[in-house]
């Protein structure tokens, strides 16, 4: 049975399940990191300043959050919606966060000389290293070019794998580790990339594109953060339509599965649960997290 397990946040993504029964999630608007428990009860566990977006667990139990440096927000049919760079953008950056006791450490800013303008999404490998993407920022005249990024969890390297996507937003591993995708949001396309090592990908198929194409939205649908699940499916959170999207490695549209009350900012689904089959969903505008039973066992994240 689907249930609302946490009302009143503040344009909630970057879910991520413990094992205590409670989830974490960030809240952009107000710039903290925040864990829901079952009951319905929040609590703080950090204040990151910016935007902090995407997170996931390191190798060292630590928190690892894509901080987008901060949006200028505004309301839409009584929904919250994030808007252009705000006017108080500090910067995209990559953070550390300890749980425990709230302590933020950024390990970066930049990658060859050029700043992160709006990281968003994050997945870490085997090898204690995660992919990210920045999706950047927009203006009131232009935007940023995205990219998709490799960096180690201490702090010592980082590289762009791919650069000049179109508002590259969530990032996920198949379950063996061999292909990493990236939904583009503001064109509906999830794209996929062949690892040859970590940080390096292979030139995808598709003619003029970056990668292969996995998939193509039809009509006007947005795309937002995935998770994969134990089958390999991509399940992508899809903008106006207010649903996750389930896609398969061959490139098949299994499923939409919409929320409740529809939400035009439905953004992240993760999976927890002994079983990992129920799913957390992020409907932002309206400031929910979602508790859902889902019909496969999603894939459990290295660290998770």
């Amino acid at each position: 049975m689907t249930r609302v397990m946490t009302e009143g946040l503040e344009f909630p993504e970057g879910p991520v399940a413990l094992d205590d029964g409670s989830v974490l999630v960030v809240e952009i608007k107000r710039q903290t990191i925040t864990r829901c428990w079952p009951n319905g009860s929040t609590e703080v566990v950090a204040e990151t300043g910016g935007g902090p977006n995407g997170m996931a667990i390191g190798p060292d139990g630590a928190l690892y959050v894509c901080n987008n440096g901060g949006f200028a927000w505004r309301e839409i049919d009584g929904m919250t919606a994030p808007g252009h760079q705000g006017d108080d953008y500090v910067g995209g950056s990559i953070q550390r966060v300890v749980i425990e006791t709230g302590e933020v450490t950024t390990l970066y800013t930049e990658c060859d000389g050029h700043q992160l303008r709006g990281p968003n999404d994050i997945v870490f490998d085997t090898n204690g290293g995660f992919w990210f993407t920045d999706l950047g920022k927009s203006r009131s005249r232009d935007s940023d070019n995205g990219g998709l990024y490799y960096a180690l969890a201490d702090g010592s390297s980082i590289v762009c794998a791919a650069y000049g996507l179109t508002k590259p937003n969530g990032v996920g591993l198949s379950p063996d580790g061999s292909t990493v995708y990236v939904a583009e949001t503001s064109v509906g396309r999830v794209w996929k990339w062949n690892i040859v090592s970590p940080g390096v990908v292979e030139r995808g198929t598709t003619p003029l594109a970056h990668g292969t194409l996995l998939y193509g939205f039809d009509g006007y649908q947005l795309l937002d953060s995935l998770a994969v699940d134990g089958d390999g499916n991509v399940c992508v959170a899809t903008l106006v339509t207010g649903a996750i999207s389930v896609i398969s490695p061959e490139g098949e549209l299994l499923d939409q599965v919409h929320v409740p009350k529809w939400d035009a900012y439905v953004t992240n689904i993760c999976f927890g649960g002994p079983d990992l089959t129920t799913a957390y969903v992020t409907s932002s505008g309206w400031g929910l997290l979602y508790e859902m039973p889902w019909e496969r066992p999603g894939l459990r994240l290295n660290y998770q």
